[in-house]
């Protein structure tokens, strides 16, 4: 039996939105889903194919809608962290796993 320490600095906000993982290491981006985001992090949901650990740096892209994008005068929010957990044993039933990512601080 695993305890989890709670180390959560900030509310997590329920978000589930497209999203796509940049894994330098694998010189390519992988599809996923956005579970919960918070300003220091967020977890998200991509293909158990995906090449990813534990202290990878990765670069999260946040797709925005054509209305946000002209408001916000660009296409997408991109978001640059390491990864704090894979949830590899928790795979989902559309064959995804779990990613927890810290984001940088600026």
């Amino acid at each position: 039996m695993e305890t989890l320490v709670e180390q959560r600095r900030e509310a997590r906000t329920q978000l589930s939105w497209p999203v796509s993982l940049w894994v330098p290491e694998a010189h390519r981006f992988f599809n996923g889903r956005s579970s919960n985001v918070s300003k220091t992090g967020a977890y998200v949901t991509v293909p158990i194919t995906t090449p990813i650990r534990t202290g990878n740096t990765v670069e999260l892209n946040f797709p925005r809608t054509t209305s946000l994008a002209s408001e916000k005068g660009q296409f997408a929010r991109l978001k640059n962290g390491s990864v704090v957990r894979v949830e590899r044993k928790q795979m989902l039933k559309d064959g995804s796993i779990g990613v927890a990512i810290a984001f940088e601080q600026l």
